[in-house]
């Protein structure tokens, strides 16, 4: 089994930034895992946010590039989510996703943006 452990989400105003983590834990060779992160709004679907590949390439969703930044750790089976210049339309919950294979879920951490 597969334990993803998600924190660092928060109330924020807009423009600014949180950093999201998530650590991997239990039977998992992390660096062979594509990481992502996904969010979902209320009465929305969960949609994707960013991905990192085993090898460390990247792909963002066209709502978040320029903004936002995944990267990994795999030192220390951990995957960030750098957030900057957040906007309200931002606001869900956000999940840790590890992928090979088969799909495993963290718990989300909620991130909402409002003055």
């Amino acid at each position: 089994q597969v334990q993803l452990v998600e924190s660092g989400g928060g109330l924020v105003q807009p423009g600014g930034s949180l950093r999201l983590s998530c650590v991997a834990s239990g039977s998992i060779i992390f660096n062979i895992y594509a990481m992502g992160w996904y969010r979902q709004a209320p009465g929305k679907q969960r949609e994707l946010v960013a991905v990192i590949s085993r090898s460390g390439s990247t792909n963002y969703a066209d709502s978040v590039k320029g903004r936002f930044t995944i990267s990994r750790d795999n030192v220390k089976n951990t995957v960030y989510l750098q957030m900057n210049s957040l906007k309200p339309e931002d606001t869900a919950v956000y999940y840790c996703n590890a992928r090979f294979i088969q799909d495993y879920w963290g718990q989300g951490t909620q991130v909402t943006v409002s003055s």
